[in-house]
């Protein structure tokens, strides 16, 4: 059961903190919530107890987890560049998938998924929604490493990036200006 003060994911969102568990009245029906507060973004929502697993909110990976995340990194991709239908129809089932990704909020998926597009990125160049998803990703990975670690942004945005800076990132302002212009 969460408590007050529980940071936790909350997936596609990032990382949260249970800023208070609350009693709403709904249709005449008093329900428990949880009001969740982000820690990176202006945004706090109220999730229904009842409700919290099959959202899949979840505590933050261990530190020992968090090693794994950054070892992952450096392995080999999956899938090689050959293996990808680069077709509209091919776009459309990789983003679904990338997108049910992201919603079940699984690091280790988030991981394996950021490193195949980085991956990729290596080989050719990552069309406007791979770059979203790339950007998404990125995102997500380094808002809960930076809470697991107890490290600053750029830290851990250098970490994330370091097994990949060698092939497409000229300076450390590349990524961020292709970027910085997603949602």
């Amino acid at each position: 059961m969460l408590k007050q003060n529980d940071r936790v994911i909350y997936p596609g969102h990032g990382v949260a903190v249970v800023e208070d568990i609350i009693e709403k009245s709904i249709g005449g029906t008093v329900l428990p919530f949880i009001k969740l507060n982000f820690l990176f973004k202006d945004m706090t929502i109220l999730v229904p107890t009842y409700n919290a697993d099959a959202v899949g909110i979840r505590f933050p990976c261990t530190p020992e987890q968090a090693q794994e995340i950054v070892a992952e990194l450096s392995k080999k991709p999956t899938k090689q560049l050959h293996s990808f239908d680069f077709t509209p129809s091919g776009w459309n089932k990789r983003n679904k998938d990338y997108q049910e990704k992201i919603q079940q909020g699984i690091i280790f998926d988030l991981t394996q998924t950021y490193r195949d597009l980085m991956n990729i990125a290596q080989q050719k160049d990552l069309s406007f929604g791979e770059r979203n998803i790339l950007s998404v990703l990125e995102e997500l990975i380094s808002q809960e490493l930076q809470v697991v670690l107890n490290k600053e942004k750029d830290e851990v945005l250098q970490i994330i990036r370091s097994p990949f800076k060698q092939y497409i990132f000229e300076s450390d302002d590349r990524f961020t200006q292709e970027t910085s212009a997603l949602p």
